[in-house]
């Protein structure tokens, strides 16, 4: 078993869960979307855009190119509710809540593409 695979692949799939896991709820209620999940999910997600970065295959340039997406989406969701907070005073608001949320929707879809890729990678490699 190759240790530099297993941890990349744990980032990968824990980057999608943590998404995942703040992506859930009512799109417009700020109880169900923790602060604190949405910064987890960032760092773990600029975690796994560093190791994808040694990778010069065609594959590992899809790699680093979803998670480019989904940190960008997911710094981008952390902007708006900094912003809400913040900058125009008005807090977590339904609509502003449905943009991070939204936001944070388009980072899962990045991580389960990254998610799929790692699966076909695995199962396309020779024993």
């Amino acid at each position: 078993m190759n240790l530099e695979k297993v941890i990349f692949g744990f980032f990968i799939v824990l980057a999608a869960t943590l998404n995942f896991g703040f992506f859930v709820g009512d799109l417009d209620d700020p109880v169900l979307h923790e602060i604190n999940e949405l910064f987890v999910a960032i760092v773990v997600n600029l975690i796994a855009t560093v190791l994808k970065l040694g990778d010069r295959t065609q594959i590992g340039a899809i790699h680093l190119a979803t998670s480019l997406v989904a940190d960008l989406q997911l710094i981008a969701a952390a902007m708006v509710w900094g912003y809400a907070e913040h900058i125009a005073g008005t807090g977590m608001t339904p609509v502003m809540v449905a943009r991070v949320v939204s936001l944070a929707g388009g980072a899962l879809f990045a991580n389960v593409v990254s998610v799929i890729i790692l699966i076909a990678e695995t199962i396309m490699q020779r024993r």
